[in-house]
């Protein structure tokens, strides 16, 4: 009888370690994000700044200011929950970037100018903060999704509606390909 009540209590205690290690995950995950949601938006808080330095060196450039700034808009848009369309619209913006920096470059003045050269290392510390980030919230995504698909853990994430997570992952090969810069 001692036996089973023991058993039983221990069955329990598991329960509520498994229960609780699930929700640990989950508020990792949920932490991750957060991180990358606030470097995202260091980042866009920049453009701006950035785009009115450089149209005052490159006025007739206007196709590729509007691009970079409708990419930071429609990249600020999506739902906060959206991992996959927000990593689709931030890998977008990272090629417009790609490309303003780009076209900077044909500006020997703008190059040696301060506040560029401030905004741009701003936003190059910002992309290894967000790169930091994504990794975090990977490997937080990665150990929240172990334990949900694990045995025994999934017979207590099934009941309690623990999902998996997305990954902040890059889709599209060319937003993975460096931007072009010629001289």
């Amino acid at each position: 009888m001692y036996i089973l009540l023991a058993i039983a209590v221990l069955v329990g205690l598991y329960l509520v370690y498994l229960y609780n290690s699930l929700v640990k995950s989950r508020q990792m995950a949920e932490e991750a994000w957060s991180g990358i949601d606030v470097q995202l938006k260091r980042r866009a808080d920049l453009i701006p700044n950035l785009i009115e330095t450089v149209k005052g060196y490159a006025a007739h450039e206007k196709s590729t200011f509007e691009e970079v700034v409708e990419l930071r808009n429609r990249a600020q848009s999506v739902p906060a929950g959206d991992v996959a369309g927000r990593a689709q619209a931030e890998g977008l913006l990272s090629q417009a970037l790609g490309k303003l920096f780009a076209l900077a470059e044909a500006y020997p003045d703008l190059k040696a100018n301060q506040n560029f050269l401030e905004l741009q290392n701003s936003l190059e510390t910002i992309e290894g903060e967000i790169q930091m980030s994504r990794r975090y919230y990977n490997g937080a995504a990665r150990d929240l999704n172990v334990r949900v698909e694990s045995f025994p853990s999934n017979l207590v994430a099934g009941q309690f509606g623990f999902s998996k997570r997305e990954y902040f992952e890059i889709d599209d090969p060319a937003d993975r390909a460096v931007p072009a810069v010629k001289f």
